[in-house]
């Protein structure tokens, strides 16, 4: 009979080893006892950017890449697209494990709202930024100022006071990104509507200038609701695993999510969908579009928006994405950006060269058309992925403390460097 382990001859001695196979993984700490002699140290792998390392047992999301798969809590991500009714099920959903009933999602809303406020000094820290500031770094640096503001935010084992963090981070971010941005424009604050849902209410914080019968556009609140929930958790990225690592430490989840969002910001990660619409903007008009290719086919350029590390034939986010382009685009008017990227998709979809590839459209491809066609500045858009993922964060770092297994982060690295060699004095060099 199969047994649930595998067999490792080692030829460099002969030496056959058995090691334990537990939901499709072996324990990489299993390998230190393969060894050449007593004094070697024992084999490791070596997995740059953990292409097939899992460093965590989660229950939060799951993907499977070649089905183009993405759950939450075991939901498809595309029924939740479709029928959820607000932003905060999600949020609960993905902190609780469960889709909330009627009660609970009153009960977690109003827990929510009553945080949702800034101290009058977390709002001089935004004011003390110059005015071009880019508005992720006021939103980096505000959400680390907030540990200043609760000490007790330390106190992580304490299951009440852990939730309390969790609460007013999640009310919190959206007020933080919305004053950076009043800020930039030398615009008055906005405070939190508690009548309005989590989407409607950042649009109000954000847009409302004065005029007393401003109301969010209905099919613009659904958008950024549904913008929200396809960005709010994605498995173990960049992000996510830097909120791990730095909460391994049993840092604050102020600080955590700070380091979270500062991985984020890149343009390889949540500021590709930004670098979106810069390549738009780079090609131009329409008619540039073939040249573009060439020159990235030449690899002179770069496609952005398109293909992903993990999805292999299609981003199930992207499909609901384009759904809702035209919904926006039907209140706003078309995005003039828009025929140029509907020709880069055509010609990727076609083309044997991006076929080859898997390079297709992913989830930043649309999302920056729809953000700018809502009216929010180009460098907003890291931001606002920031704000919805920081629910997810927040679930994945408490699952992370809580979790037994775990200790601090501490890659082994392979040293490559000068063996020991003896000083040498300045005048002998």
């Amino acid at each position: 009979m199969a047994k649930d382990s595998l067999t490792i001859t080692d030829n460099r001695t002969g030496t056959a080893y058995e090691v334990p196979i537990a939901d499709g993984t072996i324990n990489a700490i299993d390998l230190r006892k393969i060894k050449t002699d007593a004094e070697d140290f024992g084999l490791m792998t070596y997995d740059p950017a953990f292409m097939n390392t899992a460093s965590v047992r989660s229950k939060i999301t799951f993907i499977d890449g070649d089905k183009g798969i993405l759950r939450y809590r075991g939901y498809p991500i595309e029924q939740l697209a479709e029928h959820v009714g607000c932003f905060d099920e999600i949020g609960y959903l993905l902190l609780n494990g469960e889709l909330p009933n009627p009660k609970q999602l009153t009960e977690f809303q109003k827990t929510v709202n009553s945080h949702a406020i800034l101290h009058e000094n977390v709002k001089k820290i935004i004011e003390g930024f110059r005015h071009d500031a880019h508005p992720m770094g006021v939103f980096i640096s505000t959400v680390a100022a907030l540990s200043t503001f609760y000490p007790e935010a330390k106190n992580i084992f304490d299951q009440e006071i852990r939730r309390r963090q969790i609460y007013r981070l999640i009310a919190k971010v959206p007020i933080i990104a919305a004053y950076a941005y009043r800020h930039a424009m030398g615009l008055p604050y906005v405070a939190a509507d508690q009548e309005m849902s989590y989407a409607a209410n950042f649009i109000n914080m954000m847009f409302r200038n004065g005029d007393k019968n401003y109301a969010v556009h209905p099919v613009l609140e659904h958008a950024l609701m549904v913008l929200f929930i396809l960005h709010a958790d994605h498995e173990q990225n960049c992000g996510t695993n830097a909120m791990r690592a730095i909460g391994s430490s049993h840092v604050d989840p102020y600080a955590a999510t700070a380091g979270a969002a500062a991985a984020l910001w890149g343009p390889l990660h949540g500021g590709a969908n930004e670098a979106v619409l810069h390549m738009l903007n780079q090609i131009g008009t329409i008619e540039n579009v073939p040249a573009f290719i060439a020159s990235v086919k030449d690899g002179k350029g770069k496609l952005m928006g398109f293909g992903h590390r993990v999805y292999k034939n299609f981003d199930p986010r992207a499909t609901v994405i384009k759904r809702l382009a035209d919904e926006v685009f039907a209140v706003t008017g078309q995005n003039p950006r828009l025929k140029i990227a509907l020709e880069l998709e055509r010609i990727a979809l076609e083309d044997e060269y991006f076929i080859k590839r898997k390079l297709y459209p992913n989830v930043d491809f649309y999302s920056g058309l729809i953000y700018q066609a809502m009216g929010f500045p180009l460098d907003f858009y890291p931001v606002l992925f920031a704000i919805p993922r920081t629910a997810g964060w927040l679930s994945q770092w408490e699952e992370h403390i809580l979790d037994q297994e775990q200790k601090i982060a501490r890659p082994r690295q392979i040293y490559l460097g000068y063996d020991e060699r003896p000083w040498v004095p300045m005048d002998k060099r």
